[in-house]
């Protein structure tokens, strides 16, 4: 359907992807109502006022890489790009603290795909074997169309190509439990290659590791200055019963009725908003309770003096906790992610608490002298959609018979379940309302979009490589 300047689009879901689509919208004129049940923004991506400790919390630690042009483009538009503080290197600790950086070439720099090779051939975590065997790997990946790789996981496309048990423990599985929630054994390969196509190979800024300076729900600050200017509102607290493609029903009551709507929420939360006739008539609906989700547990830890002084950030290998992020300038307060954290969800979170501890005295050693104050433990259940093979063809396009317009990050962006996958898909729907081929289209605007994605460096490129970001 195409909208007027004048129309009035009701976005439903105050997370990246309903952001995004919304202020491109706004952008564009067109006046924007962004309807969000909790009372702040970013969905999954945000902050919680800790009432032990009077803190502002993070639900869990959320990562940008350099790869992720959208959603830092969506950040510029916000006006809080500044707040990413930018790290190139990436600390890699085992048992008894011996540390890997692994890192891209300076002196002299190398072009992807080799920009890393240096330090990875050097990296201690690994064999020489090892690593040779994982640098033949990516080299035979770039070669690999992605989406031919949709009903397989990607453990059997990496014994395809000689990886050993132990180089799955130590490398590959802590990227890609970090990056798509699920192990190697139950992940599609074309979830998992995408991480390294775009994220590894491609660019040489292309794994550069951002995280924000302020808690998340802070970078959302602006969103409801920027849709006001076209006379668009946030609406917060307005739990969601119902939605069709010209009106949303409030469980209170209360009805919206607008020119278009834009369905922006969980796929989860879809299921239960659309009717059963809807269901029938619009095919993309038919298979969303096929989706089945993977839990995140983020772990908020405080210790009498600094345990991390010296690192950002490190991953510790063949641990519970993939990754550690310092998050106060001591060391003394920091955040532990453990992803696909399935098996940590029946503990209680004292429990959470010591055995995170013990990962981190295990791979810090010097940390041992220190002493845990506070341990504040965050479960989401349904924290990502699992990209497991077989669900790329499940998922939808922004556009059906129904005329409810899909953003979100299981719609079909390309990519796993990420911000940058949010974000994209909010800029599509802002896109097939804009810009729609039809004889009565009013707004016209060509630069709505889906960014692309990083520039493939030229001896990638003569490698075989074809990003389809």
């Amino acid at each position: 359907m195409a909208i007027s300047r004048s129309a009035h689009v009701l976005v439903v879901g105050g997370g990246i992807a309903g952001i995004a689509c919304a202020v491109r919208l706004s952008e564009a004129g067109v006046r924007v109502t962004l309807l969000e049940t909790r009372k702040k923004l970013g969905g999954r991506a945000t902050s919680f006022d800790d009432v032990r400790s009077g803190e502002t919390l993070d639900n869990c630690q959320h990562v940008v890489l350099g790869c992720c042009t959208n959603y830092l483009d969506l950040l510029e538009r916000l006006g809080v790009a500044d707040q990413i503080r930018w790290t190139r290197e990436q600390y890699w600790i085992e048992e008894g603290g011996r540390t890997s950086v692994v890192k891209p070439a300076t002196l002299p720099p190398m072009p992807a795909p080799l920009h890393f090779s240096w330090s990875f051939l050097r990296a201690k975590f690994l064999t020489l074997s090892e690593a040779s065997a994982i640098g033949r790997c990516c080299i035979a990946m770039l070669r690999v169309d992605r989406r031919r790789e949709t009903d397989r996981t990607f453990a059997t496309f990496l014994r395809q190509h000689g990886q050993s048990d132990r180089a799955i423990r130590r490398f590959w599985e802590p990227v890609i439990v970090s990056a798509c929630n699920l192990s190697c054994d139950r992940v599609a390969a074309s979830s998992a290659i995408h991480v390294f196509q775009e994220g590894f190979l491609a660019n040489a800024r292309a794994a550069d590791v951002g995280v924000s300076k302020v808690p998340l729900v802070r970078l959302y600050e602006r969103v409801a200055p920027l849709l006001a200017r076209t006379g668009g509102a946030v609406e917060l607290g307005a739990g969601i019963a119902n939605v069709n493609a010209r009106s949303v029903r409030a469980t209170d009551g209360r009805a919206w009725h607008a020119d278009a709507v834009v369905c922006a929420t969980p796929v989860e939360r879809v299921v239960r908003l659309i009717d059963d006739e809807t269901r029938r008539t619009d095919p993309r609906f038919a298979d969303l309770d096929r989706f089945t989700h993977s839990p995140i547990l983020g772990v908020h830890l405080r210790f009498d003096r600094g345990v991390m002084s010296d690192l950002p950030h490190c991953v510790l290998v063949e641990r519970g906790v993939q990754w550690l992020f310092r998050k106060s300038d001591d060391g003394s307060s920091v955040h532990a992610v453990i992803s696909a954290a399935d098996a940590w969800l029946d503990l209680s979170e004292g429990e959470i608490g010591d055995r995170v501890t013990r990962d981190l005295h295990a791979c810090l050693p010097a940390s041992r002298s220190a002493q845990l104050i506070s341990a504040r433990a965050v479960k989401e259940k349904l924290a990502t959609f699992a990209p497991t093979p077989g669900l790329d063809a499940l998922r939808p396009n922004p556009t059906g018979p129904s005329g409810i317009v899909l953003a979100g990050d299981y719609t079909a962006t390309g990519w796993p379940a990420t911000m940058e996958g949010a974000a994209r898909s909010g800029y599509a729907a802002a896109a097939s309302l804009l810009n729609h081929s039809t004889p009565d289209r009013v707004i016209d605007s060509p630069g709505v979009g889906v960014l692309p994605g990083l520039a493939v460096s030229p001896l990638a490129r003569a490698l075989g490589l074809r990003t389809l970001g």
